[in-house]
């Protein structure tokens, strides 16, 4: 078992740099790391309270509902799963450039879920 969370909450915002200011500010979240594109978007952060993390990202419209994102050992075979239960595939496996795996549907009410081998921390890496 490891202190990492294994289900994190995912928004995205349309200027994930604003969205970042704002919670840090108004409900005192805590940057844990944060990455942008070549042109310096917000691609990537993750934000923790306690032992707790959301990661977010910028898009260029936003999702009608927050999604959820788990940590699994076989992210095909959770795809595997969800497909073939009926889930609406919106990417199917795919390998990342940050060498992770994952994949994305979304249920029968709308909501997205994604399955994945990263596995945020409420801590900054030492990298």
């Amino acid at each position: 078992m490891t202190d990492r969370p294994s289900i994190v909450p995912y928004l995205s915002y349309r200027d994930g740099r604003a969205a970042i200011d704002f919670l840090t500010r108004a409900f005192g979240l805590e940057v844990v790391q944060s990455y942008d594109d070549t042109e310096g978007t917000l691609q990537h952060a993750e934000l923790r309270h306690g032992n707790g993390v959301i990661m977010l990202g910028t898009a260029e419209l936003p999702k009608g509902s927050p999604g959820l994102y788990l940590v699994v050992s076989d992210v095909d075979a959770h795809f595997a799963r969800a497909r073939d239960a009926g889930a609406e595939v919106l990417y199917p496996p795919e390998d990342t450039e940050w060498g992770t795996r994952r994949c994305r549907v979304r249920d029968p009410e709308g909501h997205e879920w994604s399955f994945g081998s990263y596995q945020p921390q409420t801590t900054a890496p030492d990298w």
